[in-house]
C-alpha cells in the first residue's frame, strides 16, 4: 500500500504558475502509474494528466491546452504537475492518484490510491 500527500497549492493571480508535488511513501513510486485529478465546488471530480510508471508516457485532458505539465521523479518518490498561465476556472482541490494497472488513465476508478488533496486557488 502507497500513502500520497499533495503540496504546493495555494492562492495565484490569474496568468501566474504553482508546482504541485505528490510524495509517496509505503512503496516505491515506481510501482505506480499516477493521476492528477481535480475537484471543484459541486462538479465531479475530473482527470487532469497522468503518467506511466517510467515517465515515458503522458496523458492530458484536452482543456489544458498545453498549459499543464505532469512529470514523475521516481529516485525521490514524487510526481509533479506544473501549472502555468492558471486562469479562475482552475480552481479547485487537486488530487494526486496512484494506479496498479493505469489501462485507462482517464477514469478516476483506475486508481486506487488517493491523496487528501490540495486547494488550488486563482483569483482573476
Amino acid at each position: 500500500q502507497v500513502q500520497l500527500v499533495e503540496s504546493g497549492g495555494g492562492l495565484v493571480q490569474a496568468g501566474g504558475s504553482l508546482r504541485l508535488s505528490c510524495a509517496a511513501s509505503g512503496r516505491t513510486l515506481s510501482s505506480y502509474g499516477m493521476g492528477w485529478f481535480r475537484q471543484a465546488p459541486g462538479k465531479e471530480r475530473e482527470f487532469v494528466a497522468a503518467v506511466s510508471w517510467s515517465g515515458g508516457s503522458t496523458y492530458y485532458t484536452d482543456f489544458l491546452q498545453g498549459r499543464f505539465t505532469i512529470s514523475r521523479d521516481n529516485a525521490k518518490n514524487t510526481v509533479y504537475l506544473q501549472m502555468n498561465r492558471l486562469k479562475p476556472e482552475d480552481t479547485a482541490v487537486y488530487y494526486c492518484a496512484a494506479s496498479v494497472r493505469l489501462r485507462d488513465p482517464y477514469k478516476t476508478y483506475e486508481y486506487d490510491y488517493w491523496g487528501q488533496g490540495t486547494q488550488v486557488t486563482v483569483s482573476s
